[in-house]
């Protein structure tokens, strides 16, 4: 027996604690997994593969959600320059 034993009673609880958390996490992502990304891929995903949407470019998503508020200046608005950006028309990267 060691001088750990006396403490047995907490690290049982501390072990209840981790173990419920991990497993309502661990369900959370299975849920989310099956519930939200699987069909988001077999529904849009597809469709943007074989071409009947548009490529998804982030910053649109981006310019929509940024407007400008009181006294908050919008500084990445319309980001320009020569950036590594996925759709640039002259990449560099070649």
């Amino acid at each position: 027996m060691t001088i750990l034993s006396a403490f047995w009673p907490f690290y049982q609880f501390l072990w209840t604690v981790f173990f419920i958390t991990m497993f309502l996490v661990g369900f959370w992502c299975i849920f989310m997994f099956f519930g939200l990304v699987i069909p988001m891929w077999l529904t849009e995903g597809l469709k943007e593969y074989f071409g009947k949407v548009k490529p998804f470019d982030p910053e649109d998503i981006r310019r929509k959600k940024m407007y400008e508020q009181e006294g908050v200046e919008v500084i990445f608005n319309e980001p320009k320059g020569n950036g590594p950006f996925i759709h640039n028309d002259h990449g560099h990267h070649h």
